[in-house]
């Protein structure tokens, strides 16, 4: 059975206009790769670590496809807008 996974993004925007376009692409990246958005923005609470005021999840339908989609030429074009323009820390996790 193929495990599921999440990325799980803390972001902080320091651009707003090229995280929009960011955002834009990565979004449709994300699709075409199965993921699907659990969390995106919303009401958060640092308990520990760095706090950033955007918090993102999105789960695929295994681990393979969430790196599959972070090394794909759509996403790695929507990277390109994010440089700059956000502080940004992103893991990947395998579901148990």
């Amino acid at each position: 059975m193929t495990k599921g996974a999440f990325w799980i993004a803390h972001v902080t925007v320091t651009d707003d206009e090229r995280y929009a376009r960011y955002a834009r692409i990565a979004t449709e990246a994300i699709a075409e790769h199965g993921g699907v958005f659990e969390a995106r923005g919303g009401r958060y609470r640092t308990m520990e670590g760095r706090e950033h005021a955007r918090n993102v999840v999105a789960r695929f339908p295994s681990f393979e496809a969430a790196v599959a989609c972070y090394e794909s030429p759509r996403y790695q074009e929507a990277l390109s807008h994010a440089a700059g323009a956000s502080e940004r820390d992103l893991v990947i996790v395998e579901m148990d």
